[in-house]
């Protein structure tokens, strides 16, 4: 069984972020987001992998390299014509993938449970395609599936008026029909192939369609607030937080529950973090109140702040006074304030190289 991993499209809703950074590339507890969706086929014995990546985007590759590192081998698909919608995405991968069965993962979905239970359902009841389902409270947002009598019986996509409490989340496993029922489709009314019609026509063919429901998170990142409650439910799954035997941590900082700090980084007295917290090579705290639910990428200088529930990234600068909740700061970044801003709340979702002055 091969694996594909969608991480192509301009996420616009996370922008000014994803106008320099690739969505799939932004950091959650400080690893970029598709390598969890790498993982989870590694971990599934999928050996296989192809990206698909939006045309000349060499960001992708240069990060995750061919795969060697994981143990299994990565190969780069370049979106023909740009990114149309997901079942797009599978008909360009067709030639790469063959005749096997398949593993689709969109790369910017995150789940907690393992791929092993869905693969070998897939397989002991012979299905042409599994769909994974998740309870949400607003099915609105996502594909949605018709039920009767324990059998899907057609996918709406976002419906006005969901039939069901489920969302189809990003993972999916194929026969190589899949691309006889995605060929037939035309563009929807927002210019895309949609794969949830494309599980309709499945069903029409009278093909095998199954469903697993998934009980542990999941979570789709489409929005900014969905990468800080990923971020905050990753972190919350480290294992083994550790502080690095090169990490320098004053006499008089104060450090409670999960943390883990890289090698380099300097924690001075009088700053506290409170887990879960993650941070990186090479930063330096001074007066910082810290957590939780942070993710601090390497470099990254923080003085006279309280961060909570955020992501910071690589280089980026924080001079306080000031309190900051909820934000998204990007690589290279600087905020300085200039004069007490403890007293309420900051929120950002800044860009690379983003300057704010307060």
């Amino acid at each position: 069984m091969k694996g594909l991993i969608a991480a192509g499209g301009h996420a616009t809703r996370l922008r000014p972020i994803t106008h320099t950074v690739n969505k799939h590339l932004i950091p959650l507890a400080n690893k970029p987001l598709i390598e969890y969706a790498i993982e989870k086929m590694v971990e599934a014995g999928i050996t296989d992998i192809a990206v698909n990546i939006n045309p000349g985007d060499k960001d992708m590759e240069k990060t995750l390299g061919d795969g060697s590192r994981w143990g299994v081998h990565v190969t780069y698909l370049e979106q023909q014509g740009g990114p149309r919608g997901v079942a797009h995405t599978i008909l360009n991968a067709k030639e790469w993938i063959g005749d096997t069965s398949f593993v689709f993962y969109l790369g910017d979905n995150i789940m907690l449970g393992p791929l092993m239970p869905l693969i070998e359902r897939f397989k002991k009841e012979q299905l042409d395609c599994l769909l994974s389902l998740a309870r949400v409270d607003d099915p609105r947002r996502f594909g949605v599936p018709e039920i009767h009598n324990g059998r899907i019986v057609r996918v709406l996509e976002k419906p006005s008026d969901p039939p069901s409490p489920y969302a189809v989340t990003g993972i999916y496993i194929y026969n190589p029909c899949v691309f006889d029922a995605a060929a037939g489709l035309q563009p929807s009314a927002r210019g895309e192939y949609e794969i949830s019609e494309a599980h309709t026509v499945l069903i029409e063919m009278g093909k095998n369609v199954g469903y697993e429901e998934i009980t542990g998170w999941w979570k789709d990142t489409g929005k900014p607030e969905d990468l800080l409650e990923g971020n905050a439910l990753l972190l919350a799954q480290m294992k083994d937080p550790q502080i690095s035997s090169e990490a320098a941590i004053d006499q008089g900082a104060r450090i409670e529950g999960h943390v883990s700090i890289g090698r380099g980084s300097r924690v001075s007295a009088g700053c506290v973090i409170m887990g879960p917290v993650a941070i990186g090579d090479d930063c330096t705290l001074t007066n910082a109140l810290i957590g939780p639910n942070v993710a601090i990428d390497s470099g990254v200088s923080l003085t006279d702040v309280e961060i909570e529930n955020s992501i910071i990234m690589q280089q980026s600068t924080i001079h306080g006074p000031c309190r900051i909740t909820d934000s998204i700061i990007a690589r290279h970044a600087r905020i300085h304030v200039h004069h007490d801003a403890t007293r309420t709340s900051s929120r950002f979702l800044l860009g690379d190289h983003g300057v704010v002055e307060l």
